[in-house]
């Protein structure tokens, strides 16, 4: 970029935008502008003050354009990858939003859910909350993170099956069991049967227990045919509860309604899924 005719953190903003960029580090605005890191900040800060720029993390600025003035913030989606390039961790879009991406739009996605192996606050970005949800082992589960194209560049996304796995996993993430049947409705025909198979001995067994009774009464009993193969060959699993949360207090928790043998899953009440 030309110094000579660029003389400000605003000028410079507008190049970024010219070329199709909305994210910068401050080290870099700092080497361009050629000036000092205290300018730099105050010069930042400004612009942050009328709404032309936001500061996920420190260091990482994200560029407003006029579009998205009123929302406070551009979609995370437009910064989600280069942002977690800065934080040097693995990472994908999965959960409620990743099943949105998929198709799966029953009912408004308010968080974007963000998987990673590091421990992250959540960001508050304009309108936006970001919320990062901590998985340990990221390499196991690598074939089934998709990259989907975006506005500005491009995004890591869980597959149908790691998504429908996850779901059960982060059943808080996904609020509750009554909702992760109604997504797994939507989700269940894009659910590719042998990669769901193979993800299910990354995943703990009862988490491959209730996705499976789920998909059973979803009519998706082939899809999770190979899964319970290779559930029983992991040896017979023990009975686990469908939603842990209702049977956790022995005084409000209802006596099972069913006891489901080929996933061995006790069922105090049956998902209600919303039509």
């Amino acid at each position: 970029m030309n110094n000579e005719r660029r003389t400000t953190l605003a000028e410079y903003v507008k190049e970024l935008q010219s070329k199709g960029r909305i994210v910068f580090d401050a080290e870099e605005a700092v080497e361009a502008l050629d000036t000092n890191r205290g300018a730099f900040l105050d010069a930042a800060q400004r612009l942050q003050k009328r709404g032309l720029l936001i500061s996920p993390r420190k260091g990482f600025y994200v560029v407003v354009p006029p579009q998205f003035a009123s929302w406070g913030a551009p979609p995370p989606s437009w910064y989600i990858d280069p942002l977690m390039r800065q934080e040097q961790q693995p990472y994908y879009v999965g959960l409620l939003k990743a099943a949105e991406l998929h198709g799966a739009t029953h009912q408004a996605v308010m968080e974007f859910q963000v998987l990673t192996s590091k421990r992250m606050p959540r960001i508050r970005a304009g309108r936006n909350l970001i919320v990062f949800y901590y998985r340990k082992e990221m390499a196991s589960i690598a074939d089934a993170i998709e990259e989907v194209k975006t506005d500005t560049g491009r995004m890591k996304v869980s597959s149908p099956a790691l998504t429908a796995l996850d779901l059960v996993r982060y059943g808080k993430a996904s609020a509750g069991i009554d909702n992760v049947a109604t997504v797994l409705a939507d989700l269940g025909p894009k659910i590719d049967s042998d990669q769901l198979a193979f993800l299910s001995l990354r995943f703990e067994k009862p988490v491959v227990q209730r996705l499976g009774y789920m998909l059973d009464i979803l009519d998706r009993r082939s899809t999770a045919r190979k899964m319970h193969e290779m559930l029983m060959s992991r040896g017979n699993p023990p009975w686990t509860e469908l939603d842990r949360a209702e049977a956790r207090d022995p005084l409000f928790a209802p006596d099972p309604v069913e006891r489901d043998q080929r996933w061995r899953v006790v069922v105090r009440r049956h998902p209600e899924v919303d039509e």
